[in-house]
């Protein structure tokens, strides 16, 4: 039997076994940037900076969704809410650092909006204001005793996701219409409600959203995208203000039983089917990589420095004992080690650097300078990583770029300007996903980010200097099997 025909025959026994109604629904990484759920791989709040944000319904119903913000150790919930978006709505937002605009009010995170869109709570409802815009502090209580820092500097950087739960229509759709550009009247209608009514179905996507990490004072801004999944979920999944779900691991196909991924395989889509209680693997599937590239540039001739952000965002559900009750002590593939103190949870990986003419280190000499406390060579230990390319032989204490406390470094020692192959997948300790019910496995980790890059210029004119910025997202290559053959 032909490969496709048995990958077929494979799927068709399991919707007869199994009751599957429909494959049709399933979660994939759109290219086009267009989803249910976004998934922004940073944020930060370091070295005098400020992160923008902001989302899109391109679509003429309104959206009920999660905004939900994640710190770079384990990936605990910093802040949560709901927010409203009516038809063709958008909502921005800015994370800043308290000790930046405050004497008195700590050295953690915090949120602010002059958005009118509605929100729950609602953001007057919050902290205080910031030049009449009314913000919202970062939270540490969800990390209290999980074995990593227990400070409100924890909050300053992170990842964080916006997470489509439903559609709306009828009077609730009504409620959270701007009307000639004014606040909605209903937002006190909908800020109370703790369930789904009549008005909500499923969520059909249609979001996009960006990011930007900003200093003003210096001139960098540093912009990205959201990765956009759609297909995440065939029935809505409307939780109150005082709810942790719905998270990345609440995906569901047609048939309500399982989860289903589509996931590009060069110029060839592979269908992947999980059950419904590993849902999560479905979301993984799509952003595995087994490995990911990028450029680096550190001249000091012009004043260059790169810093690559890593952020693993189906991390937690694999690593933190709070979210993985079984094994007790055994993490789940593909991450190979429990979050614990000192706050790390640690995954090898392979490093192949090059400069732009070839040439490249010797077998075995590539790694991180120095190699991280107690760990294996070469390990990344953080749900949101920044790699710094500094040539220095002692541990940095922040990147070159953007200042990351979650920072390891790479030491350029084949030169100035190249690029890095990050093997995720080495041979000294294989990742790969739980089969799925079809059979097939996912080489690597599932993995976001991009290449932060900053030029200096100080000959524009006398006493005047210009910062150059530029973001290039991470290129991946992919690795699927099916026993002894590869997917299909």
């Amino acid at each position: 039997m032909k490969k496709n025909s048995l990958t077929t025959a494979v799927i068709a026994g399991i919707a007869g076994v199994a009751g599957f109604a429909s494959l049709a629904n399933a979660v994939d990484l759109n290219p086009d940037g267009l989803g249910q759920v976004l998934l922004y791989p940073y944020y930060t709040v370091e070295k005098g900076q400020q992160t923008y944000l902001s989302v899109v319904n391109t679509t003429s119903t309104g959206k009920a969704v999660k905004v939900r913000f994640l710190e770079g150790y384990n990936s605990r919930e910093v802040l949560d809410f709901n927010l409203w978006l009516s038809r063709y709505d958008v909502w921005t937002a800015t994370i800043f650092a308290l000790d930046d605009v405050f004497d008195d009010q700590g050295d953690g995170a915090a949120i602010l909006t002059r958005d009118k869109s509605c929100t729950s709570p609602m953001f007057s409802e919050g902290d205080g204001t910031v030049g009449g815009a009314p913000y919202t502090k970062f939270r540490s209580f969800a990390y209290a005793g999980d074995g990593g820092p227990q400070t409100i500097t924890r909050t300053r950087e992170g990842h964080f996701e916006i997470i489509e739960m439903a559609t709306l229509t009828g009077p609730t759709n009504s409620a959270i219409t701007h009307n000639n550009g004014n606040t909605p009247g209903g937002c006190g209608t909908v800020r109370n409600l703790n369930a789904a009514n009549a008005d909500m179905s499923a969520p059909s996507g249609g979001l996009f959203g960006g990011g930007a990490v900003a200093n003003v004072a210096q001139g960098t801004y540093f912009s990205f995208n959201a990765d956009a999944l759609e297909g995440w979920r065939a029935a809505p999944l409307f939780t109150g203000t005082d709810n942790l779900r719905p998270a990345l691991d609440d995906a569901i196909d047609a048939s309500g039983d399982s989860a289903t991924a589509f996931v590009a395989l060069g110029t060839s889509i592979s269908t992947s089917v999980y059950a419904a209680n590993r849902a999560i693997d479905a979301v993984s599937a799509t952003l595995t990589a087994n490995a990911i590239y990028n450029e680096y540039v550190v001249s000091p001739a012009i004043g260059a420095n790169s810093d690559w952000v890593v952020t693993f965002p189906t991390k937690r559900f694999y690593v933190d004992p709070l979210m993985v009750v079984a094994p007790a002590v055994a993490p789940v593939q593909p991450f190979v080690q429990r979050f614990t103190a000192p706050g790390v949870s640690c995954v090898e990986v392979g490093i192949s650097i090059y400069d732009r003419e070839e040439v490249t280190t010797t077998a075995g000499s590539s790694g991180w300078s120095p190699p991280p406390p107690g760990a294996p060579p070469s390990s990344l230990c953080r749900e949101t990583n920044v790699i710094s390319f500094l040539d220095v032989t002692t541990a940095p204490t922040a990147s070159g770029v953007l200042g990351s406390k979650l920072v390891t470094n790479i030491r350029p020692t084949v030169g100035a300007e190249g690029w890095v192959k990050l093997n995720l997948n080495p041979g000294s300790e294989p990742h790969a996903l739980r089969a799925s019910l079809n059979g097939n496995v996912y080489h690597g980790l599932p993995v976001t980010g991009f290449w932060a890059n900053n030029l200096v210029n100080e000959n524009v004119s006398d006493g005047v200097m210009s910062n150059y910025s530029g973001v290039y997202r991470h290129r991946a290559s992919r690795s699927c099997t099916a026993g002894e053959s590869t997917c299909s």
